[in-house]
């Protein structure tokens, strides 16, 4: 097995994907967290500041405590890696070139403001390297096409799921005569759903990579505890509102809305881990697989633990976020439609509920479209003069951008890797 260039390079290629990893995963946290942290901080639950600090926090906690199974569809699931049997070189350039081309593509969106899909941004990156320089037949061909077809249903799905949520806030608690004690009285039930989904998440999807797994009865039994308990302590916060009855002259609901406000607190905290468990393996997977290659000079195992050190570089989530996450932040804060903590609310906590019930599915999905379809199906409760059409014709094609681009980026950087190492 010719292994020279891994041998003679070894701490080089490390390096680099060390270097690269981090630069993706400032990306994620330019791009994907604003998504997450948008809905927050756009219907002013929370200050920039400390959305940024309730990120750090939830964000390298669902990184680390359940992002650990490196995504297998990253790492192995798009390319058939048996082809490399005596050029395992080729997976390493082709990873490289995978991270940095998904890399700069976040950073030309996140400059722009356009909340594109990192899953998306590093598929289309490894599917380019792979089809050029493996093969076509190398692809799993199947694979990508049930990730392009969940384009279409993460967004709809979780914009089904907030025009409803919606219209049930409207129904119970905005178009009433008393919306302040409506709110007080069942805005405990949204947070014991906000508990008993993250809990979900985290329990079918999270904990298998520290390898518990538990049965489904028990994991719900769980999941109701956490939910109750996460309600008890909201209501708790609830009765210390303060309310200002000269606040709702300028804006009918504004004691109402304060009330929503603790709920976005906890939709912030759930929305951040649940990310961070799912799609930190964006930047971690590719350098998983090139440090596993490298050491083992050429092995291309087909598992392998992922050192908790590279899981820390998902850190760099955080950089991304406090650095440059400004933008996206603005357009799905406020770009889609003007929203408030109850409509935010309804936003993320459609989101996380349709991320439980893909990863319950096996569906690959991106949060991203999935956060958007969200803040879509609140502005379509509030009737369709309510979204600006422009800032979603915009999103829209960023989307469809995201994949070749990704790509075409990704194909350079092979072509310029294998040139250097030889």
């Amino acid at each position: 097995m010719e292994t020279f260039p891994l041998i003679t390079h070894a701490e080089i290629l490390i390096a680099m994907a060390v270097l690269f990893g981090l630069f993706m995963a400032w990306g994620i946290g330019a791009n994907d967290v604003a998504n997450a942290m948008g809905t927050s901080v756009g219907s002013r639950a929370l200050t920039f500041r400390q959305a940024v600090m309730i990120a750090a926090v939830f964000e390298l906690a669902g990184a680390v405590l359940a992002g650990g199974e490196v995504t297998k569809t990253v790492r192995k699931g798009i390319i058939d890696v048996s082809s490399l049997g005596h050029t395992p070189e080729l997976l390493v350039y082709g990873m490289l070139a995978s991270l940095l081309a998904a890399g700069i593509w976040l950073l030309v969106a996140s400059r722009q403001g356009w909340p594109v899909s990192t899953t998306h941004s590093i598929v289309g990156a490894i599917v380019g390297f792979g089809a050029v320089g493996i093969g076509m037949d190398a692809i799993h061909w199947n694979k990508v096409g049930t990730i392009a077809a969940s384009w279409v249903t993460s967004p709809l799905l979780a914009g089904a799921i907030a025009f409803l949520l919606f219209r049930s806030i409207q129904k119970l608690i905005i178009n009433t005569d008393n919306p302040i004690d409506n709110a007080r009285k069942y805005v405990p039930f949204y947070i014991f759903a906000v508990g008993f989904l993250i809990s979900m998440v985290t329990m079918v999807k999270g904990l298998k990579h520290i390898g518990i797994k538990l049965p489904l009865e028990q994991d719900i039994l769980i999941s109701v505890l956490i939910g109750v308990i996460i309600a008890v302590i909201s209501s708790i916060m609830i009765k210390h509102i303060r309310f200002d009855p000269e606040a709702d002259r300028d804006f009918h609901f504004a004691n109402m809305e304060k009330v929503f406000g603790v709920l976005m607190v906890f939709t912030a905290m759930a929305i951040a881990f649940a990310h961070g468990s799912n799609d930190v393996a964006n930047a971690i997977g590719p350098v998983a697989a090139i440090v596993s290659i490298v050491q083992s000079t050429g092995e291309i195992a087909s598992k392998s633990a992922t050192p908790l050190w590279i899981l820390a570089l998902g850190g760099g989530i955080v950089l991304g976020l406090m650095t440059y996450g400004h933008k996206v932040i603005a357009t799905v804060g406020s770009g889609i439609t003007e929203l408030t903590p109850s409509r935010g609310f309804a936003a993320t906590l459609a989101g996380a509920a349709t991320i439980v019930l893909a990863s319950g599915t096996g569906l690959p999905i991106s949060t991203t479209h999935t956060l958007v379809g969200g803040v879509l199906g609140v502005g379509m409760a509030r009737g369709i003069g309510a979204l600006n059409g422009n800032v979603i014709k915009t999103i829209f094609m960023s989307w469809i951008v995201t994949l070749p681009a990704g790509a075409a980026l990704s194909i350079l950087f092979f072509y310029i890797l294998r040139a250097i190492f030889g």
